[in-house]
């Protein structure tokens, strides 16, 4: 099952575009210097201001004279303007009002000299000053209310009232460019731009001759349909597909850009608009866009063909067949960082559906995508892991995703955003769900006869997913459990912690293997005497010498309990027929403690007398007893004294405690490795554990048994 998103989680917010108006500076200037350079003093930049706006107030006419300062003028504004800092000076000084009045020509009479002088071009000058200024959004809507918008639709128009030429085409693209800056990001603007009927003539221009002219279009298209669903059916509705398609296919790699950029902005949470531009056939170009020497358009390519994923399987599957994987693939090696999160974002998308999971695998995803889990950028990361969870749920891909180390990399994986915590637990949930019939032949048969460092990987990620039932066929059977001790005594730090953490979970997983348990039942109750015979002379046949102190004890009670106490009164040894005997190098709190339990079955013991009493009960082979020692003194295991405590299991055969030092090494092998001496210690007990695994994987597994 898909993890929880929202319909658009993990897709990379397209926007509507600003409009940079840099392009041909030099053709704008024309000499042009502003006479307050911009570091000087801003009463000084307002006097300047001021000086162009009453030029402007004071032009609006035929006049060659009025409309070559009328030119000069805006120019002059649109400098200043150029330089962010200096646009709310400008705004101060009253330029607004000044250059929407010359959005439009002069009246124009009989008697006016035709051609008009600087025709189009102070307009043109207007429209560019205005663009700039609308940058900052707290002028967009100033702007607006002084009446540019109608004036700037009127502009769009230009061509259709004289012959096209370069300076019509000019105030057009200006005009576009200047819709563009005003709506950005302005959602009132952008209905207004509908309501004063500036779509339809932009759509129009996108078959415009001039492809400076198509390219302003498709950007104030662009921003135009960004979040706004009313903008977006009215574009449509004048048939903008057609056009925007043929656009994709353009060979200019600005026009195809802003093609791609206005049919994702149509698309984006509007499923019957996606579904009419798939019918309109823009899957194809679309993808030949993921090949483009643009890596804008590819990303934008990449975004559009994640969101046609979203739209039904056999949209996914379409867009695999036509040629997507192996771009989108290269994409995720680029050192464009917006193309890889585009690109994961996409293959993500065409990875839920089945028949594509094996295809981006087999042709070479997952290494890339895997390693797109290190970036430190939260939304790659995630729709990184969003693809790798669609690919583990293929049987087919399960042994490639362990034979390249994708367990290992989702293990140790740092993930930025909880999103991606809990989707990569449900890929490696998904894995363990699959390690089974072939996948699990297949995996034993790479166990067996790949390079080394295969072997290990297939290894390490079998002991954190493998079901219980199969432990001993891996581990005994095909050399697991000796690959994973492999590791535990490489010469590499970060191979022993993954040899360590998967033997702890291997112990973990098995039923058979726990730490120390509770002592097991001591001897069978018709022997206890009971608490009131401790020590007691009553029908008391024997007497024990300790620290000077006589002890009183029966026969019969200690019969029972060893096979050592057995031997002292049924054998030859020369106690058996004493009266008193001795007990030397015991203390007598200790002995108290040991005949308590004897007669009892069932002590407390604490643990500053725990090692001694274990002493005693190995010495009289009192097993019982010897295990609630043990216990007793696991409870005190730490970093500090596990190698004293790994030294007493070996010195009195504490096989509990033993195995309990076993598994706290593996649990904190990270952080024992680091003190010194410590690793001497692991390498010593590597046997033991190769002995420990191989007893307990070889047992059969109670949860079988009670089933």
């Amino acid at each position: 099952m898909e993890p929880e998103r929202s319909q658009d989680r993990g897709l990379p917010e397209r926007k509507g575009q600003k409009r940079k108006l840099e392009e041909e500076i030099e053709e704008e200037r024309q000499e042009i210097s502003p006479a307050v350079p911009f570091g000087d003093a801003r009463q000084a930049l307002l006097y300047e201001v001021a000086a162009q706006v009453n030029i402007l107030n004071s032009t609006f006419s035929w006049n060659e004279a009025d409309r070559a300062a009328a030119k000069r003028a805006t120019h002059v504004l649109a400098e200043f303007a150029k330089n962010e800092e200096l646009v709310n000076v400008i705004v101060e000084g009253g330029a607004v009002p000044a250059l929407v009045k010359h959005l439009q020509a002069p009246q124009s009479s009989e008697a006016d000299v035709n051609p008009k002088p600087f025709e189009h071009e102070v307009e043109k000058g207007s429209a560019f000053a205005l663009g700039l200024l609308a940058v900052k959004p707290e002028h967009q809507q100033l702007i607006v209310d002084a009446g540019a918008l109608s004036l700037l639709v009127d502009l769009l128009k230009r061509h259709k009232y004289g012959s096209s030429s370069r300076a019509v085409n000019s105030v057009i693209r200006r005009a576009a460019d200047a819709i563009t800056n005003l709506a950005h990001e302005n959602s009132s603007i952008k209905t207004r731009v509908r309501m004063e009927g500036g779509i339809p003539p932009l759509v129009e221009l996108l078959e415009f001759i001039d492809t400076k002219v198509q390219r302003a279009a498709a950007g104030a298209l662009r921003t135009l349909a960004f979040k706004n669903d009313d903008n977006k059916k009215q574009i449509v509705e004048f048939n903008a597909l057609p056009t925007l398609i043929l656009m994709l296919r353009s060979e200019d790699v600005a026009i195809h850009y802003e093609a791609v950029g206005v049919i994702g902005n149509l698309v984006h949470s509007s499923p019957n608009i996606k579904k009419e531009v798939l019918a309109a056939g823009a899957l194809q170009p679309v993808i030949g866009l993921l090949s483009s020497c643009c890596s804008e358009s590819q990303r934008e390519a990449a975004l559009l063909i994640g969101q046609f994923a979203a739209t039904d399987s056999d949209c996914k599957v379409h867009i695999v067949q036509r040629g997507a994987v192996q771009p989108l693939i290269e994409m995720l090696q680029s050192p464009d960082l917006q193309l890889r999160e585009m690109s994961a974002f996409a293959l993500g998308r065409l990875a839920q559906d089945l028949h594509n999971q094996a295809g981006i695998a087999h042709n070479g995803g997952l290494v890339p995508l895997l390693k797109l889990l290190d970036s430190k950028n939260g939304s790659l990361q995630h729709n990184a892991a969003f693809a790798l969870y669609g690919l583990a749920d293929n049987e087919d891909n399960v042994s490639d995703f362990i034979r390249v180390g994708g367990v290992q990399k989702l293990q140790d994986g740092e993930f930025i955003v909880q999103a991606t915590k809990d989707c990569v637990s449900k890929t490696l949930k998904r894995l363990e769900e699959k390690i089974h019939g072939r996948v699990l032949n297949h995996l034993l048969y790479l166990m067996r006869v790949a390079e080394k460092a295969v072997q290990r990987r297939v290894a390490l990620a079998l002991a954190h997913l493998c079901s219980p039932d199969d432990q001993r066929t891996i581990f005994i059977d095909n050399n697991g459990l000796e690959l994973l001790l492999g590791l535990l005594g490489s010469a590499n730090p970060k191979q022993q912690i993954d040899g360590a953490v998967a033997l702890y979970k291997l112990a973990n997983k098995a039923m058979t293997l726990s730490p120390v348990d509770a002592a097991p039942p001591s001897p069978t109750p018709q022997v206890y005497l009971g608490e009131q015979y401790v020590n007691n002379a009553t029908l008391s046949d024997v007497t024990f010498l300790v620290e000077g102190r006589r002890f009183y004890a029966h026969r019969i009670c200690l019969l029972a309990s060893s096979d050592a106490f057995r031997a002292m009164f049924d054998g030859g040894y020369r106690e058996k027929d004493a009266r008193d005997i001795e007990i030397p190098n015991i203390r007598w709190e200790v002995f108290e403690l040991m005949m308590r339990f004897i007669y009892t079955g069932s002590i407390d013991i604490s643990l500053d007398i725990a090692q001694d009493l274990l002493r005693a009960a190995d010495q009289y082979l009192l097993e019982g007893l010897k295990r609630l020692c043990e216990y007793t003194i696991a409870q005190d295991i730490s970093l500090e004294n596990v190698a004293s405590m790994y030294e007493l299991s070996e010195a009195f055969h504490a096989i509990s405690l033993r195995h309990t030092c076993i598994l706290f090494i593996l649990e904190q092998f990270d952080k024992l490795n680091a003190k010194p001496r410590h690793s001497h210690l692991i390498q010593r007990i590597i046997p033991e554990i190769r002995n420990y695994f191989s007893k307990a994987l070889a047992k059969p597994n109670p949860h079988n048994l009670r089933l």
